[in-house]
């Protein structure tokens, strides 16, 4: 049986990536901050799903948290903390929590986790589309991102031969972040005519896991904004 964990699984992208694998018979994990919101969307999402509790921006803790994981097929990396400033205006508090969670706290649950993958185990780490097309107030969410392609190459020669990919979502229409904003002013700058879906990014994130020969690679689901 297939092991995966969704770190940052109980909301958004993670959670429907949870929700796939769920639905396809998995033995899946989800983490959140807290054990009451982790165990809470485990319950909703049903199947052979446990949540936990893990906090990126404590790496310290994570080396405890995860200590009852056994074995790990498909380790996908997805949790994120939003972060607005600019550098006139810059909340250096916030800053250091977003770069604790998405590079040392990715590192570190690679690290914990690395001796339990089984052999054809593999990793997805997500970015996002600002490390291409930054925007006002993005600076930490395009630099945090941007260090995301580092990380993955460096990663990709230190665990191998497991492979581990980045995928960078653009403007996610159906995201509960968006789904309230339909006129998105890159809906018109992309050439498929609308902003892509939650199912597109988790179908996306899900291919990286399973092609055997995809390694070392950035994944844009952008719907071609980034041409425009």
């Amino acid at each position: 049986m297939t092991t995966s964990i969704v770190v940052g699984g109980s909301g958004g992208l993670g959670r429907v990536l949870a929700q796939r694998f769920a639905d396809r018979g998995d033995t899946v994990i989800i983490t959140s901050r807290t054990s009451a919101r982790a165990e809470s969307a485990a319950a909703e999402i049903a199947g052979t799903v446990r949540g936990l509790a893990l906090d990126l921006s404590r790496p310290q803790t994570i080396d405890g948290a995860l200590a009852d994981v056994g074995e790990v097929d498909n380790l996908v990396i997805s949790a994120v903390a939003e972060l607005f400033t600019t550098v006139a205006d810059f909340d250096i508090t916030k800053a250091v929590d977003l770069v604790t969670i998405k590079l040392v706290g990715y590192t570190e649950t690679v690290r914990v986790l690395r001796d339990r993958f089984t052999p054809g185990a593999s990793v997805v780490l997500f970015g996002g589309l600002a490390k291409e097309r930054p925007y006002p107030g993005s600076t930490m969410v395009s630099a945090s991102n941007a260090g995301i392609t580092g990380l993955m190459k460096t990663l990709a020669v230190e665990i191998a031969p497991h492979r581990v990919n980045a995928i960078h979502p653009g403007v996610v229409g159906d995201h509960p972040r968006w789904r309230d904003a339909p006129d998105h002013p890159h809906v018109s700058r992309t050439p498929i005519g609308r902003l892509v879906t939650m199912a597109e990014v988790a179908d996306a994130a899900d291919f990286l896991l399973r092609n055997t020969g995809v390694n070392a690679q950035e994944l844009f689901v952008d719907g071609g904004v980034r041409i425009t």
